[in-house]
């Protein structure tokens, strides 16, 4: 047998895996798994269509077709006021996972130092790992989950390499406010230290707060690498595409991670998110979207047992369940399923130190009749 010695000594099956398995077993409703249950805007597979029947079958440039670099700088100057140069800065990735991994690999080397904010999402540590960087993780509390700067600051270290940030944040629901980006350019200021902005629920805001992004403190923009994903934007989670912003010296060299990595990204889809994205409205109106799923998933759930910690952002709701069961919170996540017919993530799976809070995450990114049914079933726990 050939020997090897594994970069992931604790990685295994997701617990995104595990739950839908677990729901499609017990026929449950999957509420944990973030994906929509609904199609896309049919405008947009009409532009697929459209560009595949033109023929744009063949490699994209590695940076990604101009026309979609160009639209993403555009849409960019009108919603942050920031000149993004389509050419140098823009880059179109196979998803937001791949453009999360290119970024960490391309910037952190062996003992390099990570900074992430737990609960975090599953992939951030493992890209740490691979690249022989050490995770440094800071734990965030409910009900809350505000970050104390000062906290963060005493984990520097000669050695910090990077900090990543996620707002809005998958999977608590909180967001960064503006104070805190300030809080985060001063903190990295005149220090080797970059910083991964993962942003891919820009347009999932609400109750009328605007998305603090680093696209907005141009000082702070030097410093760091921004990622999107269009699968969160436009429903369409399976066509894994995405993209990383950032100033074209570091820019520069996550590139030469990605051509080694995917090189480049489907064409036609390309050309047709270009096309879409001309119209602002097929973005701009998703925060009253989703703000009405989850409010309506609430309305259902308001006099229940289950006590929500309300969602600022994403379409993550988390729930505290510790009047119905003391019990941690992977087994009460499996119970549910098991007893009750829904599926849900445990919120410890996303602290390094597997920490207790007795919350468990629902995705309402589904159908208003999906959305009825399940919440009566939880009502009723």
């Amino acid at each position: 047998m050939i020997k090897y010695k594994t970069k992931l000594e604790d990685s295994g099956t997701t617990i995104f895996t595990k739950m839908s398995r677990l729901a499609k077993k017990h026929k449950a409703i999957n509420l944990g798994q973030g994906f929509p249950n609904y199609d896309c805007d049919p405008r947009l597979k009409s532009l697929v269509s459209k560009y595949l029947e033109a023929g744009k079958n063949q490699y994209a440039p590695m940076t990604g077709v101009a026309k979609l670099r160009q639209a993403i700088s555009t849409k960019i100057n009108k919603l942050y006021r920031k000149t993004i140069d389509a050419e140098t800065e823009v880059t179109i990735t196979a998803g937001a996972t791949q453009a999360i991994f290119t970024a960490i690999t391309a910037f952190v080397h062996p003992g390099d130092e990570v900074i992430i904010i737990e609960p975090a999402y599953d992939c951030y540590k493992p890209s740490i790992l691979i690249a022989g960087g050490v995770p440094v993780p800071y734990e965030l509390s409910s009900p809350d989950f505000r970050i104390d700067w000062n906290e963060i600051q005493s984990l520097l270290t000669d050695k910090t390499k990077m900090i990543v940030v996620n707002t809005p944040h998958n999977p608590t629901g909180s967001i960064l406010e503006a104070t805190d980006m300030l809080a985060l350019q001063e903190l990295v200021s005149d220090k080797n230290i970059i910083v991964l902005s993962d942003e891919v629920y820009e347009h999932l805001i609400y109750d009328g707060v605007a998305h603090e992004s680093v696209l907005k403190l141009d000082k702070l923009y030097q410093q760091s690498i921004i990622v999107y994903s269009f699968g969160k934007t436009f429903h369409i989670t399976g066509w894994k595409i995405g993209y990383a912003v950032g100033p074209a010296h570091l820019m520069k060299e996550f590139r030469k991670t990605h051509q080694w990595n995917v090189f480049s990204v489907n064409s036609f889809v390309q050309y047709a998110l270009a096309e879409f994205l001309e119209d602002e409205e097929n973005y701009k109106g998703l925060s009253s979207f989703f703000q009405g799923k989850r409010d309506l998933f609430h309305s259902y759930l308001k006099d229940s047992k289950l006590q929500a910690i309300f969602s600022r952002g994403t379409y993550f709701q988390l729930y505290d369940y510790s009047e119905l069961s003391d019990k941690e919170d992977t087994i009460f996540a499996e119970e549910l399923v098991r007893d009750h017919g829904i599926a849900s993530i445990p919120i410890s799976v996303f602290y390094s130190s597997n920490k207790q809070e007795k919350l468990i995450r629902f995705c309402y990114a589904k159908t208003n009749n999906l959305l009825e049914k399940a919440g009566t079933i939880l009502a009723q726990v």
